[in-house]
């Protein structure tokens, strides 16, 4: 509006009145301007570190479906990232988009227009309702009307209390009676710790993170310091000697309950330990024996037992598996050939190959080398692992009829291929190095072909292993022999616990209450991790 439009009043009082008010007007428009023209280049800004952030994630999921859903030649890298670490990446990019989501919702303000809540799965029944009614001011003019509650919108949020440390304080009271000569209290409760501080609950506590969780013990002592509570990590460990030599009924029985079945895995990996009176680390060893039997139908809980050796010689697994009479599924080792030797008086022992680690050593030479026949090597096995995975879970002789009808040729191929190709290459080669591990092992990787209850691979047993290298990786060292015991005993049982789905903290916490409570050893079946009911 231009002045000339305006009706200027004649009062002189009410011109200057006007002209303020326009003035102000005027600075308003200009401060929201301001306002407007800041927010603009941060916005601006915040788009464009957007779109750079944007792109370095479109790159990396480009990399990865090239990888997973590629041209075969290309798909070949997926052997190098396991679905654990696809899942770990996918993770970081997912956190990324959410902080570039919300980059951008801050700069471009509060929206009018808000996302609708989105339909979710409902919480656990077991898990506390704390309920929190919020009611509405009484609006102005309804002051002593009646209220009529129409309807309501409900929202459930998930919440943590962060653990609480608490003193359990028990009183046992002496009486005496008029007339009777002596005094009358009640039986103090068993503990594992006798005149201890911990309760059984709080042993299985400190054994979970350490053994299971892989949190050593001087983190844990740090945790429990925020919380006002000192607990010497020097202390922690001779409760964790103390439950390890309870737990060693429980640990072997296991080791019998595995080697009572048709088919057992074995693997072993360092374990860092400090060699007495030097100061310094030895390597010792962390052996794995799992039984399985679901992959083949089997109804038997599955388990696993670890014992710890300052060797990795082959004697170590033929005292732990002495007595065994089955098929033992393995990597390349040579240490577990003795069992199947008949002069060693194992010739029940059928030793079975892992093709994993054929594999493994095919692709190496594919990313090294870029060499043809180890890319055409891995491209060829690649169905072998479909197959499995259609036929497992049922029973033998179905996995058998399916792998004599497509198994079979596959790795009748890749036998011929690489017959055919050794005699062309340098015998101090790689490539060559790794068809002489395949073919020397033949008749031990065709063993699945014809018997349904073995893996394709040992991966099964690997598994078991991977959660004691992150510990291992956590505490350094396993700190003595002693140590390295009482780590193979606890991790025995809290793996098993984890393959049966039982929670090993709860499961833990009641067997250390029996175990006090002086539980007979003829009845340790009933304290194995399938048996518990919580």
């Amino acid at each position: 509006m231009r002045p000339s439009d305006l009706e200027l009043p004649d009062d002189v009082d009410a011109l200057k009145a006007m002209i303020i008010a326009m003035d102000a007007q005027r600075t308003q428009v200009e401060t929201r301007n301001a306002e407007l023209e800041q927010r603009n280049t941060h916005l601006e800004a915040a788009t464009k570190t957007a779109d750079e952030r944007i792109a370095r994630l479109t790159a990396t999921i480009k990399v990865l479906e090239r990888i997973r859903f590629g041209r075969r030649s290309e798909r070949l890298g997926a052997d190098a990232l396991s679905e654990e670490q696809y899942a770990l990446v996918f993770d970081e990019i997912a956190t990324g988009v959410a902080a570039i989501r919300a980059q951008l919702a801050k700069a471009a303000g509060p929206s009018k227009n808000p996302r609708a809540p989105r339909p979710r799965k409902s919480f656990a029944d077991h898990l506390e309702r704390v309920e929190i009614v919020i009611e509405p001011e009484v609006p102005a003019g309804c002051e002593g009307l009646e209220r009529v509650l129409i309807g309501e919108d409900v929202s459930e949020r998930l919440d943590v209390m962060p653990a609480r440390f608490r003193v359990i304080v028990t009183r046992r009271p002496k009486y005496v009676y008029k007339g009777w000569d002596g005094v009358a209290q009640a039986t103090a409760p068993a503990r594992i710790i006798e005149s201890g501080i911990p309760t059984e609950a709080l042993l299985a506590q400190i054994a979970v993170a350490k053994y299971a969780d892989g949190l050593p013990l001087y983190r844990q002592e740090a945790i429990y310091a925020r919380d006002k509570v000192e607990i010497d990590r020097a202390l922690m460990a001779q409760w964790m000697g103390r439950i390890g030599f309870e737990l060693e009924p429980l640990a072997e029985y296991l080791l019998l309950r595995i080697k009572q079945g048709e088919r057992v895995f074995a693997d072993e990996t360092t374990l860092p330990t400090l060699a007495p009176g030097s100061g310094k680390v030895k390597t010792a060893y962390l052996w794995a024996y799992v039984r399985d039997d679901r992959p083949f139908g089997g109804s038997d809980p599955p388990m696993v037992a670890y014992r710890f050796e300052d060797s990795r010689a082959g004697a170590c697994v033929a005292r732990h598996l002495d007595g065994y009479r089955g098929i033992l599924q393995v990597d390349g080792y040579a240490g577990y050939r003795r069992l199947a030797r008949a002069d060693q008086g194992n010739d029940g022992v059928t030793l079975a190959a892992c093709w994993s680690h054929v594999r493994r050593k095919f692709y190496e030479r594919h990313v090294a080398d870029q060499s043809a026949i180890a890319s055409h090597t891995i491209a060829l096995m690649a169905p072998l692992w479909t197959i499995e995975a259609d036929v497992r879970g049922r029973d033998p002789a179905t996995r058998m009829k399916t792998r004599q009808g497509k198994s079979a040729p596959i790795v009748a191929e890749l036998f011929a291929l690489w017959e055919t190709e050794l005699p062309k290459l340098s015998g101090k080669s790689k490539l060559a190095e790794a068809i002489r591990y395949a073919i020397s092992r033949r008749g031990a990787l065709e063993r699945f072909l014809a018997d349904g209850r073995i893996e394709i691979d040992s991966n099964t047993v690997e598994r078991a292993i991977r959660p004691q290298t992150i510990t291992r990786k956590n505490s350094l060292f396993a700190g003595s022999d002693g140590g390295g015991r009482t780590w193979a005993t606890i991790a025995t049982l809290l793996a098993t616990a984890r393959m049966n789905q039982a929670d090993p903290l709860a499961w833990l916490t009641h067997t250390l209450e029996r175990i006090a409570n002086g539980w007979p050893n003829s009845q340790i079946d009933k304290l194995m991790p399938w048996n518990y009911q919580s």
